[in-house]
């Protein structure tokens, strides 16, 4: 979610310096179930643009005029939407709407924490009732201990038979491919729309540039035993696509002194062993905890074909690995889709 709130906070830092009021809608609670879940936030902008959504684009409308008089007041208020009886999502979503000032403290922390790649919590102030007004808010608590108030007449004090929704959102995933063929650029493509941080390492001997890889956050050409890494952790997963045994095996020796969550490599199964046997060669005392984060060939089995299919593949065997989900059809559920 730290991605939709980057992309709210850029627009509303937009809107804030052509004059253009922001309000902020959060689901901060709910009963019974619906299509998302608390924590989900849309910006509503008073020339009646909206960025982000709190439903599947069935409650937008609604929140956008009941937002109206937020628009008008800047007090704060608590709205609900019933989804029994126009969703078929049997829940009640409750909806904080708030005035959104981007100061420049926010603006600040919020990239600090995005370079450091450092997480940082929202706490959302309510009342679980429906059309109530009054000192309702969110404030955004940074490492740098900097707290931050997403109103200026929002007063975090005096609050009486008030609730909080409390959320943690954890820096950008991030995706390190290392090659730069052709299904490395559709991976990058569609590891971009997710919202995460796409950095590509392309082959010394056939180095590519930004421009080949649009989506990116960064382009370089190096090799295994002399690259410098930072922030390969719990919230990196990174997708070997080199088309080459040896240097498959040369990065997968370096990864070793890192964490991800995930690594996965192109290639044939019956090379899988190969190269597990010659990892063992190179490195002896590597760790069960590592073996197990290789995944050989990457991707789930859907019947990927084309490198955009094979790119959804791997993402989605990414995505599961991240989630801690065993796949299988949802249609198999007959209890909630989320726990």
């Amino acid at each position: 979610m730290t991605h939709e709130f980057k992309d709210i906070l850029t627009q509303a830092a937009i809107n804030q310096r052509n004059g253009i009021q922001n309000v902020l809608a959060t689901v901060v609670d709910l009963d019974g179930s619906s299509y998302r879940k608390p924590g989900v936030r849309m910006l509503l902008s008073s020339d009646g643009k909206m960025v982000g959504a709190v439903s599947g684009g069935c409650v937008e409308k609604e929140v956008q005029r009941r937002a109206q008089s937020v628009f008008k007041s800047g007090v704060s208020k608590i709205m609900t939407y019933d989804g029994r009886y126009r969703l078929g999502c049997e829940g009640i979503l409750y909806i904080l709407l708030e005035s959104f000032t981007v100061s420049t403290a926010l603006i600040d922390s919020f990239s600090e924490s995005l370079e450091k790649r450092l997480p940082f919590v929202i706490e959302s102030f309510y009342q679980k009732e429906d059309e109530i007004e009054g000192n309702f808010g969110s404030i955004v608590r940074f490492q740098n201990n900097q707290n931050v108030s997403f109103s200026d007449t929002f007063n975090p004090k005096n609050f009486h038979e008030i609730q909080v929704f409390q959320q943690t959102l954890q820096p950008l995933f991030r995706l390190l491919i290392v090659g730069g063929e052709h299904d490395a650029v559709k991976l990058c493509s569609q590891a971009s729309q997710l919202g995460w941080i796409v950095d590509v390492v392309s082959s010394v001997k056939d180095p590519k540039q930004l421009s080949d890889f649009p989506h990116a956050n960064s382009v370089t050409a190096q090799t295994p035993e002399t690259i410098v890494l930072d922030h390969i952790n719990e919230h990196t997963a990174v997708v070997i696509m080199n088309h080459n045994f040896t240097y498959d095996l040369r990065w997968l020796v370096k990864l070793q002194e890192y964490n991800p969550i995930y690594i996965g490599i192109l290639g044939a199964a019956k090379r899988r062993e190969r190269l597990l046997n010659e990892l063992f060669d190179f490195a002896p005392e590597v760790s069960d905890t590592f073996l197990e984060k290789i995944h050989t060939p990457a991707g789930l089995n859907i019947g990927a074909e084309t490198p955009e299919e094979i790119a959804l593949s791997i993402l989605a065997e990414v995505l599961s690995v991240v989630r801690k989900k065993e796949v299988f059809s949802l249609k198999k559920i007959t209890g909630r889709i989320h726990s």
